[in-house]
């Protein structure tokens, strides 16, 4: 007795999702906090800040981008097996993803590498601290716009899960 492919597919996208978007959203969220300068005011004793823990978590964010690009495939996969293509649900989530992809790959990727490559100097950590500020605010809206996409497609209008 086999898996039907539906399942199988689904399987596997939510695993994708899991494996591939998890990491992004929590290295993401963390690039901030570590690139940009210390001040007085949050530098609490015992956290160790290197430039290689930024540069740890944007290869973090770019590697598991490519990985990422199963989860797209493997929802329309199974979207298409279900037959939901059209629904509105569905092309919201579409939708939104493209959104979110589009913040990490035109926003948040670049907006690392460029910190990552910053002078150093008192102006700089000025800079440094305002443009990891607007990271973060990026990096805010690409999280919601992830956990967004896992309601619909949990919650998923018509759907006869009961939920």
């Amino acid at each position: 007795m086999g898996v039907p492919v539906t399942k199988l597919l689904l399987s596997v996208h939510v695993l994708a999702s899991i494996v591939a978007i998890g990491p992004i959203t929590v290295a993401a969220s963390m690039f901030p906090r570590f690139v940009k300068p210390r001040t007085g005011d949050d530098d609490p004793a015992g956290e160790e800040r290197t430039p290689a823990g930024p540069a740890m978590l944007h290869r973090i964010c770019r590697g598991y981008t490519v990985v990422g690009l199963a989860v797209p495939v493997f929802g329309f996969a199974t979207g298409a097996r279900m037959g939901v293509l059209g629904d509105a649900w569905l092309i919201a989530s579409v939708i939104l993803t493209a959104t979110a992809a589009a913040l990490l790959l035109t926003a948040i990727l670049p907006a690392q590498e460029r910190l990552l490559a910053r002078p150093a100097g008192v102006v700089a950590e000025e800079a440094a601290r305002s443009a990891a500020a607007r990271l973060a605010m990026v990096t805010g809206i690409f999280n919601l716009l992830w956990a967004v996409v896992v309601v619909l497609m949990i919650v998923r209008p018509g759907s006869t899960t009961g939920a």
